[in-house]
């Protein structure tokens, strides 16, 4: 499961930011809890030496039970053996007021009072302040969960505006196709990354351009030297003084000169149909134009004695150029015919949906993966070129048809939905 780049990033920033919160929320606890008893000992510690500074030197041994009736948090005690240093503890005192156990933080410490030893002994309510923790840890936890909420919105917000260009970068390139886009602008911002990809797709969109132009402009150049060099081969096969090895050699270069210029004429097609020449468009009926082909087809599969059987429906009309209609079923026939075999078959059925071309062949599946690739022969030692069902892919994909192969039944399809 795939999900989008701006919400893993948040999702790693909000994960980060809940987990810097669970520690610190206990750890924010226990600091203040430790700072609040340090701070209770520190009163403890105060109210010892004022009354030893202040109450003992006045302070008459028959005073001292007085003194306790009149202190409430503060006592003197007889001495308690072994307490020889301040000592801190906790204890829970019922609270007349309260009506209650609360907690107190308590100090006991040795004091001398007229020559005598006595405890000192003083206490100091943690209720308050405990409360008073809690509020602190409450305000914490809201304000930790206020900066997490707006940590979110602002980071969602920005991320959302830095990663604007990207996304419009994306949304381009997800409707890019190379050799139809080739003027796709592309959106220019202010963040490098963004711009750095925008300029390596322009690059390669030029790289392309200039390739296309070239495989263009190099087909128009051969064609002329080509068509020479066949027009004098063919003079020199006609010629009576030529002798029966001169003859298989110059008749083996007419059938190289052929293929070279097949080759030329397909290369050029495919430029033209990349650069949108033949986008003019028209209802062309698609039963005719293969009729007006199978003649000359069924001649050619004579030779490996293919029979062909046609189901077309009557006036299925599609909307393409009508040169390049021709040129598929051609293609279509062709490649039935060269990749069959002795004996084979070639079925051939035709709706308002899509066509369909079967054929017996090689008694396997082919490479799906390479199928469609410029050059890519099923059968090495075919006197094709490879650009056939490339032809037939890119005038597909020009109409916006899809073109479909499956293998079932020893017999290998091809359809194209409409």
């Amino acid at each position: 499961m795939t999900e989008k780049l701006l919400h893993k990033t948040l999702k790693y920033y909000l994960s980060f930011s809940l987990l810097v919160m669970l520690l610190a929320a206990p750890l924010f606890y226990f600091v203040t809890q430790f700072l609040y008893l340090e701070e209770a000992d520190e009163g403890l510690v105060l109210l010892k030496k004022e009354f030893i500074e202040n109450s003992i030197p006045k302070l008459k041994e028959n005073d001292i039970e007085v003194w306790n009736k009149l202190n409430r948090n503060v006592k003197i005690n007889k001495v308690q053996e072994n307490l020889k240093e301040d000592t801190f503890f906790y204890k829970k005192y019922y609270d007349t007021l309260d009506v209650e156990n609360e907690p107190y933080r308590v100090l006991v410490s040795p004091v001398t009072i007229n020559g005598k030893d006595y405890t000192f002994f003083a206490r100091t309510n943690l209720v308050e302040k405990k409360d008073l923790i809690v509020s602190i840890i409450i305000l914490f936890v809201v304000i930790i969960a206020i900066l997490l909420i707006g940590l979110f919105i602002i980071t969602k917000r920005v991320s959302l505006t830095l990663w604007k260009p990207f996304y419009e970068t994306l949304e381009q390139i997800e409707r890019f196709e190379i050799d139809k886009n080739l003027d796709s602008k592309l959106t220019t911002n202010n963040i490098e990354e963004f711009n750095r990809l925008n300029l390596a797709i322009k690059k390669n969109t030029l790289i392309y351009k200039s390739q296309e132009e070239f495989i263009e402009n190099a087909a128009h150049e051969l064609q002329t030297p080509i068509a020479i060099f066949k027009g004098k081969l063919e003079t020199l096969l006609q010629r009576s003084d030529v002798t029966e090895e001169q003859f298989e050699i110059l008749d083996k270069l007419n059938d190289t000169a052929t293929r070279l210029n097949r080759l030329n004429k397909n290369l050029l097609l495919l430029s033209k149909i990349e650069s949108k020449q033949y986008n003019i468009l028209e209802d062309v009926i698609l039963d005719v134009v293969i009729t007006n082909q199978l003649d000359f087809f069924k001649e050619q599969a004579f030779a490996k004695n293919i029979s062909i059987a046609t189901n077309l429906e009557s006036g299925t009309l599609i909307r393409t150029n009508p040169f390049l209609s021709e040129i598929l079923i051609s293609n279509l026939f062709l490649n039935t015919i060269n990749h069959n075999i002795i004996n084979g078959i070639i079925n051939v059925v035709l709706d308002k949906n899509s066509l369909i071309f079967s054929n017996t062949g090689i008694p396997k599946s082919l490479e799906i993966n390479k199928l469609f690739e410029r050059f890519s022969k099923v059968n090495p030692s075919s006197k094709g070129n490879g650009l056939g069902l490339s032809i037939i892919k890119k005038i597909a994909d020009n109409n916006q048809w899809n073109v479909i192969y499956n293998f079932k039944d020893n017999l290998h399809i091809f359809e194209i939905r409409f």
